[in-house]
């Protein structure tokens, strides 16, 4: 069924959980938002983010080689004790968002890292390929901001589908780590080379 995105915002208003957990959950609860927040308390994602602002001063670097030694990945991942960072939980969480940045080559960590050199860039694309159809000038901005949402999906690391489990994204993935730990843990950057690409590999942040 269509959500709509006014009832999308204000479930990550009440929850503090991102857009896409929101969407998700909304779309399993058949439009319900109190059916979606049990949802989303049930997968212990709303109270993971409340643990969002509790600093994470530890945590690990974890590499990834992939495709015969062509690709290859640095995944920094923060948590908020050493005892969690050494843990086997976090280790095969780090090993997996590794594995996952050499499969899907995201350019971001979240939405917030996009500049707006970026969004503009793409937004001004987006308004030319939809208003040379025609539409309205409310039909295109409804076009332009729904793909600027795939556009998130496809190049933010949290908004992608995790590649072993397309029915969670990868924010999604670290947030049942987070309730599961409990602790927070976060993605602070990655970097990603591939063999035969000249341009210089940037970190995240």
């Amino acid at each position: 069924m269509a959500i709509s995105a006014g009832l999308v915002k204000e479930l990550r208003e009440k929850t503090g959980v991102g857009m896409m957990e929101c969407k998700t959950a909304l779309v399993e609860a058949g439009g319900s938002l109190a059916e979606a927040e049990k949802i989303l308390r049930k997968k212990g994602l709303a109270a993971a983010q409340r643990k969002a602002s509790r600093a994470t001063s530890e945590g690990a670097v974890g590499a990834y080689i992939h495709a015969g030694g062509k690709i290859g990945v640095l995944v920094e991942l923060n948590c908020e004790t050493d005892f969690v960072a050494r843990t086997p939980q976090f280790q095969q969480l780090l090993k997996d968002v590794a594995m996952h940045v050499a499969a899907s080559a995201p350019r971001f960590v979240s939405r917030e890292e996009v500049t707006p050199a970026v969004l503009d860039a793409e937004r001004e694309i987006y308004a030319a390929q939809a208003a040379a159809t025609g539409k309205p000038p409310q039909v295109v901005e409804k076009i332009v901001q729904g793909k600027l949402e795939k556009f998130y999906e496809e190049f933010c690391l949290l908004e992608q589908p995790f590649i072993r489990d397309q029915e969670v994204t990868v924010g999604e993935l670290v947030s049942q780590h987070v309730a599961k730990i409990g602790e927070n843990i976060r993605v602070r950057r990655f970097v990603r080379f591939q063999l035969g690409d000249e341009s210089r590999p940037k970190a995240s942040d």
